[in-house]
């Protein structure tokens, strides 16, 4: 029976680069393994197929044979490509380690990571301000607690006056190499390092003050500069300020959640701020300044006469400074207008008399003046 055409066999075109062939082999290789695919005979053969393709395309100087006389360009008796008749897969060892690392504990990749520098932790903390605060912007102290570099070991985790030693198991490579037998012969990988957990280096003697993590937790207090503006909800990052980072790398940051407490008086929509007045009804019949309150302290302000309960007016830029932006909000004041509740015989003889003066007849019903009176203003 003649072989099917390698090329084929791995799926890529005669003229892939190698790159290409090696992508297509780790691809089918990993599919067809024989530890994910038990008990499958069809899978053994194709990962023998695969194997063998490979051993030949591989091969910069195999394959220009290969192209040239086909499969005659090779022995027989040879087995599939990379085999060298001692049980041992040669370079493939190193191709299926990197392939299957995450079956076999990780290997090299895994060590590499463990030993690169990573990035701290971010942290956060929630903080409530008042109405007032938010507006103007203020400054706060507060305290965190982070994860620190222990200053007694200078982070490594031995004991002061001691170091990391290599660890013998792995001789300092984070991982340890084991040969397993497979159907074609023994096949190398790479697992990580079980006595120093990848990182090639073990601690004889650990730090008294970090028990050999090389970590501390501290509390800190940290100033936080909070800008007018912010509202219920905002955010404020401090770049830098979470857990210290391990192996040389950059702290985490520290995300500050703001709560802003409610206002007795004033209420807020957006950079606008709005509040509610009471007035007297004379005061609204005539006209009048009245003293209306702002955040930035009492305002006068002329009522029109004939003013009505529920009227609106505007002070411009008396509400919040944009946070984003330039300029302030407005403030909206809405006016109630408040009714005595007890009235005096003369101040009830003169509203009679304006009664008079607007043609309505209290004589006959004069609670149900002063109700219809009250209702009016309110």
């Amino acid at each position: 029976m003649s072989k099917r055409d390698y090329y084929e066999i791995l799926g890529v075109d005669k003229n892939a680069d190698q790159n290409q062939i090696k992508s297509a082999f780790r691809k089918l290789a990993k599919k067809y393994h024989p530890d994910l695919n038990p008990d499958d005979k069809e899978a053994e053969v194709k990962f023998k197929e695969i194997n063998e393709a490979y051993g030949v395309l591989g091969d910069a100087e195999k394959r220009e044979k290969y192209d040239r006389f086909g499969h005659a360009a090779f022995d027989g008796n040879q087995g599939f490509g990379g085999y060298n008749g001692t049980g041992d897969f040669g370079d493939f060892g190193d191709i299926f380690g990197d392939i299957f690392g995450d079956f076999f504990g990780g290997g090299y990749n895994n060590s590499r990571k463990r030993n690169s520098p990573r990035k701290g932790a971010d942290l956060k903390i929630r903080l409530n301000i008042s109405f007032e605060e938010a507006a103007f912007g203020t400054k706060k102290d507060v305290k965190i607690s982070r994860v620190e570099k222990c200053d007694d070991c200078n982070g490594t985790g031995a004991k002061k006056g001691t170091k990391k030693k290599t660890c013998p198991t792995c001789n300092g490579t984070g991982s340890v190499r084991t040969v397993q037998k497979t159907p074609f012969g023994q096949f190398a990988s790479t697992r990580t390092c079980s006595s120093c957990g990848g990182t090639g280096e073990v601690i004889e003697e650990p730090c008294n003050s970090c028990g050999g993590s090389g970590k501390v937790k501290k509390t800190r207090k940290i100033t936080i500069n909070i800008p007018a503006g912010v509202d219920d909800g905002s955010v404020i990052p401090l770049r830098g300020e979470g857990n210290h980072g391990e192996k040389g790398g950059t702290p985490g940051d520290l995300y500050v959640y703001l709560k802003v407490k409610p206002h007795e008086m004033f209420e807020r929509e957006g950079t606008d701020i709005w509040c509610e007045i009471p007035i007297s009804f004379t005061k609204a019949a005539l006209g009048g300044n009245v003293e209306v309150p702002t955040l930035e302290g009492k305002v006068k302000y002329e009522v029109p006469e004939g003013t009505q309960t529920g009227t609106v007016f505007r002070l411009k830029n008396k509400g919040i400074k944009n946070l984003r932006g330039t300029g302030k909000g407005d403030q909206y004041v809405k006016v109630k207008i408040q009714v005595p509740k007890k009235l005096s015989e003369k101040q009830k003889n003169i509203l009679e008399e304006f009664a008079k003066e607007l043609g309505e007849n209290t004589e006959s019903n004069k609670k149900g003046f002063f109700d219809k009176m009250k209702d009016a203003f309110n």
